[in-house]
């Protein structure tokens, strides 16, 4: 009986785990947002490359990358702990959370650049690292990788355009 007790215990932690994991994506994504309300009319204003989305895009591809990230950093946390792996899942996080203000708020397209730079090489660090932990992880942070060299190209031509 004491296992069971025992088990149920270990169960419902790693959920609320799961739930703490999906609080601090959620915390990087609205520092990421606070002060840049507005930011459609900002964009569409801006001049854009050709394959440039519509601005109403971003909203359900960050939805999807928010929750996958989530899930990604909770499976290598119940693999191992927090560790190098989860360590540098957090720094990328960080750094997501910086790029929204620095693009929109400050207008700072070029810094913007850099920054979403060295925020892409912390994902590939973080995937690397994750690959050696959990494949499924791994998987869920490449559609994320992914957008963000998409938004980095993106951010360049922006930067180009409208310096």
């Amino acid at each position: 009986m004491e296992t069971s007790r025992r088990e149920r215990t270990a169960g419902a932690r790693r959920w609320w785990a799961l739930l703490g994991f999906g609080a601090a994506v959620f915390v990087a994504a609205a520092i990421g947002g606070l002060g840049v309300r507005g930011t459609s009319a900002e964009y569409a204003s801006l001049e854009q490359p050709s394959w440039a989305p519509p601005s109403w895009l971003f909203g359900p591809v960050w939805t999807a990358l928010y929750a996958m990230i989530a899930v990604a950093g909770w499976l290598v946390w119940r693999r191992v702990g927090f560790g190098p792996a989860l360590w540098s899942w957090i720094a990328q996080l960080v750094l997501n959370a910086v790029w929204t203000p620095l693009f929109f708020g400050a207008g700072r397209y070029g810094l913007a650049f850099a920054e979403i730079l060295t925020m892409w090489v912390a994902i590939g660090v973080t995937v690397f690292l994750f690959w050696e932990v959990s494949r499924p992880a791994t998987l869920l942070m490449l559609p994320y990788w992914a957008w963000v060299t998409f938004a980095a190209a993106l951010n360049f031509a922006i930067w180009r355009l409208n310096s």
